[in-house]
């Protein structure tokens, strides 16, 4: 028979150092799943009704035809396959795309709302509501209930207060529905009118664009709204003047206060609750216990004040709900190292009155026993226990923070590089409609971002590859650190041959605009010798990198990145390019190495082309290197070389001066 839920008030306390001392031996549940539990009741025989008529979902058929196709993982997504012009390439222009598609809906939606009379013919069969104009603006002047009905539906918070006032005033009965509504309105907005959130965007929200293109997330403007809640005001007011307040209304106050940051004049105003012998409800006691943490330092008193409050709740028989149990493992992540193993023992709680816990519940469990940059083996028991558990099972959103499991998740399995792990992590994410409880695009890029940088690092070549191509670019776009670490495990397997299709996607997704990964990418191609073809196709890698330096002023060749494209040109015998190559080195001013120098000297003799490799010791007399010396000299032994070409030579190797129409220095 399982514990009533005032186990967390009385028997947490009492074994505590219990459970304290089985976490620290085991780190284990010890809980029966809930497909246990229900194999293991005794099977009722139940009577098989057919009902007389089956009631289907508008969008069924949809959902069915849905049900036979797979993801095409070349394709963009869905929100940008109607314009292909709109087809981002990359993660940058998929933001941009995004918030344009964002911010044309909101004019859109400004517009229609604001000039209703514009936007009359409906057009669509069947009918639908959200393309036609809502009501904006107040129809009803007169001072009456449900003119102050039609301002809270608006969300006009000042004209709502004004017209309580003004029926106060002329002695006009409110109901108190009406005023619970009221007081939630207030309460919800801090007394404050609420920011349009289809309405375009002024200079004084700036600062909001800022931080959205930092985080890439699409928030609204009242996302970055500070309220504080101010003593005295038409909540607290209107309270007040009430001459019957009932829980409805305790309950309204003492969620806005906590809401807004009155942590303490919450618990105030709930002790004036008990003093008038009136009971809460769930909501007062899910606020309160949130805000616990907040009036209390010491992290034990942090935890009495909790069970206290679950105390109270059985006290008044209010039976707790799933927020409740959220609440506290949400406080109990800001509390001690000691007070956080009661979590467990909170979510077996859960269980045993009957609550299944959501994802939210999980990740807060997680987040509590993840201890980032430690090197203990155990650190992910807690993890595999937890996926053990959810193994299978398709979830819905429960609790806004149901979104933050498969980051959480996924960070510990990135952190300690657990492989295994991650793959059961992506596994839970792929059952049902799991996939939505990634949250937002920014969410969705930080998952998918950890997973393929533990793929690269941890999984042979070929998985990272199918990966790869399952993800990009359909659930992921590759960023510069994503491709170097693509890049770092080719190198590890030895394929440094699939460089060149790398190179291709590159170009597709519009990441050719970074120096230091060009440099990267032509180093790892110059690092080792490949077969004629392999040579012949890095060489063409090469020719499209130069036209991508020439097309964006923002690039700047670095004298490791012109010598290796010159030496990939060399070994796929392509010398006129590599000597164009390297009078870059003269308009860029950088300055050839020797190695450099004596290679491009070894294919002139290959070819046979001595007027080339007098050039090239006239190009390094104008650089003034000490190897011009050597260069001449060599050029002498392995040429037969003209009258003019010896004395030309001698007089550079002596002297290290270039002729009259090569003598100009670079300034390095």
């Amino acid at each position: 028979m399982a514990a009533p839920y005032t186990h967390v008030g009385h028997s947490v306390q009492r074994n505590g150092r219990f459970l304290l001392r089985h976490l620290q031996a085991h780190r284990t549940f010890g809980w029966t799943s809930a497909v246990r539990q229900q194999a293991a009741e005794p099977k009722k025989e139940q009577e098989i009704i057919i009902p007389k008529k089956k009631t289907w979902s508008k969008v069924a058929v949809l959902e069915a035809l849905a049900s036979t196709v797979n993801r095409d993982p070349t394709a963009y997504p869905y929100q940008f396959q109607d314009d292909p012009y709109l087809s981002p390439r990359n993660n940058m222009e998929f933001k941009l795309f995004s918030l344009s598609q964002e911010s044309g809906r909101a004019a859109a939606k400004y517009f229609v709302n604001n000039h209703p009379k514009f936007f009359t013919k409906d057009f669509a069969e069947p009918h639908i509501p959200c393309l036609m104009p809502e009501t904006v603006t107040l129809c009803l002047e007169e001072v009456s209930e449900e003119a102050l009905k039609e301002r809270i539906q608006l969300r006009k918070v000042t004209a709502a207060v004004d017209m309580f006032d003004q029926l106060q005033q002329t002695g006009t009965a409110v109901s108190m529905k009406t005023i619970h509504n009221l007081l939630d309105l207030i309460c919800l907005y801090c007394d404050k009118e609420p920011f349009p959130e289809e309405e375009p965007q002024t200079e004084e929200t700036v600062s909001g664009q800022e931080q959205k293109r930092r985080t890439g997330q699409v928030h609204r403007a009242s996302n970055y709204l500070k309220l504080t809640w101010k003593e005295n005001n038409n909540a607290e007011r209107i309270f007040n003047t009430l001459p019957e307040r009932d829980t409805r209304c305790y309950s309204a106050l003492i969620r806005g206060m906590v809401k807004h940051g009155a942590h303490a004049k919450a618990f105030s105003l709930y002790t004036d609750l008990l003093n008038n012998r009136m009971t809460a409800d769930v909501h007062i006691f899910n606020a309160l216990i949130l805000a616990a943490p907040d009036v209390r330092e010491v992290h034990m008193e942090k935890w009495d004040l909790i069970t206290e409050l679950l105390k109270q709740m059985n006290e008044q028989k209010i039976r707790p709900n799933l927020q409740t149990f959220n609440n506290v493992l949400k406080a109990l992540r800001r509390s001690g190292l000691y007070v956080r193993t009661q979590a467990v023992q909170v979510l077996n709680e859960m269980k045993a009155v009957g609550i299944a816990p959501s994802l939210a519940s999980y990740e807060h469990i997680l987040a509590m026993f993840y201890k980032p940059g430690s090197s203990a083996q155990n650190n992910t028991v807690m993890l595999q226990e937890v996926i053990s558990e959810l193994q299978g099972t398709s979830f819905t959103c429960r609790d806004p923070h149901d979104s933050m499991f498969f980051l959480t998740a996924m960070r510990i399995c990135f952190d300690y590089k657990d492989l295994e792990l991650g793959y059961r992590v992506h596994s839970l994410l792929e059952v049902g409609e799991n996939w939505r409880l990634l949250g937002d695009n920014y969410h969705q890029g930080i998952y998918y971002g950890r997973f393929f940088h533990l793929l690269c690092t941890m999984e042979h070549l070929e998985e990272v590859l199918k990966w790869y191509r399952l993800l990009v670019p359909s659930r992921y776009y590759l960023n510069h650190q994503s491709l170097r670490t693509l890049l770092q495990a080719l190198d590890t397997e030895s394929r440094l041959d699939l460089l060149p299709t790398i190179w291709k996607d590159m170009k597709t997704m519009a990441l050719d605009n970074n120096s230091d990964l060009l440099d990267e990418l032509l180093r790892l191609m110059t690092r080792e010798e490949h077969s004629a073809e392999v040579q012949d196709s890095f060489a063409d890698c090469v020719l499209d990198i130069n036209k991508a330096f020439d097309s964006k002023p923002n690039l700047e060749w670095s004298t490791s990145g012109l010598t290796d494209a010159t030496t990939l040109l060399l070994r796929a015998s392509r010398t006129q390019k590599a000597w164009e190559m390297l009078q870059l080195f003269k308009s860029k001013n950088r300055v050839p190495c020797e190695v450099l120098l004596n290679s491009f000297l070894t294919a002139c003799h290959a070819e046979a082309n001595k007027q080339r490799a007098v050039e090239l010791v006239q190009l390094s007399a104008a650089f003034y290197l000490p190897s011009t010396a050597r260069l001449a000299q060599r050029v002498q032994a392995e040429f037969d070389l003209t009258e003019e070409q010896r004395d030309l030579l001698s007089e550079l190797g002596t002297s290290g001066e270039p002729e009259t129409d090569v003598r100009e220095s670079s300034p390095l």
